[in-house]
């Protein structure tokens, strides 16, 4: 098969916007988690989140002047401008990710494709624009009937960059990352396309959507408002659900002989993705579907279990998910469990839902590259039924050849990326 590597990456989240003040700012166990203000939530469970809703646009914007063709960076300026939120950020991310590979004039548009990953992106957007609908119809965006669809982030990216191959949304609830991953390298293995951007964009909670997160008992809201910093928690006996966030990331996958021909850098190679349902709708989590689908992405690629070095948990912080998935490993590994380092990103970023597997297959790539793992932070009190080697609250250095990005989303979906370094 086709060999299919990175040669792109943005991200950005609330810890900055670059990809080493972000892998710095991890090492160093900074969190991104503050009190909400995109909304004033004194009427609403939720306290506590990992909020972009202040990011500086024209900043960014400006500095994206210095680093695009002309006409490509007007086009984009004007549909950041005129785009609702997670659209614009994912239009920021995916200029960022363009110039990191170094694609300027360098593949064919109708062979680079865009997929997105999620769907109802826009809750708060749309709220909003009900409140005003109900209070005078005609100062509502008239531009509503069009950028809240599905397909508008997507089309976006594809005109702002010029791209006219495979381009749509993938939705897979907090595994859509993975999902989108394993999209972009099936386009790409077929022959459709010899590059595929990713994005991660930013789901744009809404405050009704955040209370009925927190009426089900998915989110954190009953500790930790005078603390946000300690909130998310995987593996910690204190643990109470995941902490929402903001965050974007975009991945440039590159077919092994296009990234030749024009001497891209590779920063690492996605092996394989699988992908399997637990035939349940409900938000609980599977051990068998879990274990299952890590078997078979290393089944895929046919790589042993003790070849890999290191997993990138899905640990959301809930004190069902964190177990259960720490069960799953030791079943897919063995004994080999116990020599694995393994980490929850989500410990200072929060949870981006429909992007966390593109942050943080990033952040894994990131920590490849450097041979240092983050730690997983607020573990105060490691729960006693997790006694794997979870990087509590320091940094460890290690190296990684082979990595795992476990992604597991309400409805029973889970979806797990294999990782290879790649030579620089």
């Amino acid at each position: 098969m086709e060999r299919v590597f990175v040669t792109g990456m943005a991200i950005n989240v609330p810890l900055g916007d670059t990809l080493e003040g972000v892998r710095k700012n991890l090492m160093a166990g900074k969190s991104a988690v503050t009190g909400w203000k995109f909304t004033n939530p004194s009427n609403i469970y939720s306290k506590v989140g990992a909020d972009l809703s202040d990011y500086a646009v024209p900043e960014k914007l400006a500095a994206l002047a210095g680093q695009l063709p002309t006409p490509l960076y007007k086009r984009l300026r004007k549909l950041v401008n005129s785009a609702p939120f997670s659209t614009r950020l994912g239009l920021l991310c995916a200029a960022d990710a363009y110039h990191h590979a170094g694609l300027d004039g360098q593949f064919d548009p109708e062979r680079t494709g865009v997929i997105v990953s999620g769907h109802n992106l826009h809750y708060n957007y749309d709220d909003e624009n009900t409140r005003q609908f109900f209070e005078d119809p005609d100062f509502i965006d008239p531009m509503l009937g069009l950028v809240s669809l599905d397909t508008d982030q997507a089309a976006s990216v594809g005109d702002a960059l010029g791209l006219m191959g495979p381009l749509y949304t993938l939705g897979g609830a907090c595994a859509s990352g993975n999902i989108a991953l394993r999209q972009a390298l099936t386009e790409i293995r077929s022959g459709e396309a010899d590059v595929m951007l990713v994005v991660g964009p930013v789901f744009d909670y809404s405050p009704k959507v955040l209370h009925a997160l927190a009426m089900m008992g998915a989110i954190v809201h009953e500790h930790f408002a005078d603390t946000p910093a300690r909130a998310s928690r995987p593996f910690d006996v204190q643990r109470e659900g995941f902490v929402p966030a903001h965050g974007a990331a975009v991945l440039v996958l590159e077919s092994e002989a296009h990234a030749q021909r024009r001497s891209a850098t590779c920063y690492a190679e996605l092996v394989s993705v699988a992908t399997f349902s637990d035939g349940s709708h409900l938000p609980t989590p599977s051990l068998t579907g879990q274990v299952r689908t890590m078997r078979h992405v290393l089944k895929l690629a046919g790589v042993a279990p003790e070849q890999i070095d290191y997993i990138n948990a899905h640990a959301t912080s809930t004190p069902q998910g964190d177990v259960s998935e720490i069960q799953a490993i030791k079943q897919v590994f063995g004994d080999h469990a116990y020599r694995l380092k393994i980490n929850a990103t989500k410990s200072m970023l929060g949870h981006c839902c429909w992007s966390a597997a593109v942050v943080e297959a990033v952040v894994t790539i990131l920590q490849m590259n450097a041979g240092e793992l983050h730690p997983s932070t607020n573990i105060d009190q490691l729960d006693p039924e997790i006694d794997l080697d979870v990087c509590a609250n320091q940094p460890v250095q290690w190296n990684v050849d082979y990595a795992l990005n476990n992604a597991f989303g309400f409805g029973g979906i889970n979806c797990v990326s294999l990782w290879k370094k790649a030579a620089l």
